[in-house]
């Protein structure tokens, strides 16, 4: 694992920073234009990150007091929530993006080295001690800054950022029905494999070209004998 605690920390603040900048200048129309996420406006994606902040403070409680506290009620709540938060007025949502992620911070700032190895359960049913948290955030913040299309690119991330969540996306989609593919980031010395079906399709580029292929921000560079890369599913 290409990843540590400290690194997390270090890139949830990082990502909270950028999704703040993308968003500061964004007013009601600019949040209902198109995200870079198919069906989503910027307003659905900053809503989203502002609940998911709201989410995991659940979890910091419940390390802190042991109190059971899931992230979401129910799956229909959490969508709920936010087709609410999309439909805020422009300062609004951005005041809720701000404060959540503070009272994140805030929470995590103050937990004990016990209680972040207190076992909190994630909202795909992972049962994962309280250190994961922050994975957790950078991962939103990092590539949600990115969808809200408004001048931050995959490229502007830390490349030990991207190689973290390149392993994390490959572990994830390694249990799941897909093409083979053997991907290659030359100037960064990494490399993965997605186990799947037929023969295994080579592609080589840049770390974040193949971070935004993973995670299908993009259609991802070109095979080796120059198709298009192939086609990958969702892996959240």
């Amino acid at each position: 694992m290409r990843r540590t605690f400290d690194d997390a920390r270090r890139w949830s603040r990082l990502g909270t920073e950028l999704v703040l900048e993308a968003a500061a200048d964004l007013d009601d129309d600019a949040f209902a234009a198109p995200s870079a996420l198919p069906g989503w406006s910027r307003a659905h994606v900053a809503a989203h990150v502002a609940a998911n902040a709201e989410a995991l403070s659940n979890l910091v409680h419940w390390a802190a007091t042991g109190e059971p506290t899931p992230m979401y009620a129910s799956p229909g709540e959490r969508a709920a929530g936010i087709e609410r938060g999309r439909a805020l007025p422009a300062a609004r949502l951005v005041a809720r993006l701000r404060d959540s992620a503070g009272a994140l911070e805030q929470g995590m700032a103050a937990l004990g080295e016990e209680q972040w190895r207190a076992r909190v359960v994630t909202a795909q049913g992972r049962t994962v001690p309280a250190t994961e948290v922050p994975w957790l955030r950078s991962r939103e913040v990092c590539v949600h800054a990115v969808d809200l299309a408004n001048g931050v690119s995959f490229a502007d991330l830390p490349p030990d950022f991207l190689t973290a969540l390149c392993d994390d996306v490959v572990a994830k989609r390694a249990a799941l029905p897909g093409p083979a593919v053997l991907l290659r980031a030359p100037e960064a010395g990494a490399a993965w494999e997605l186990p799947g079906d037929g023969a295994s399709a080579l592609v080589a580029g840049e770390l974040h070209d193949i971070a935004a292929y993973l995670t299908g921000r993009d259609a991802g560079p070109l095979t080796a004998d120059g198709t298009p890369a192939p086609t990958l599913g969702a892996w959240l």
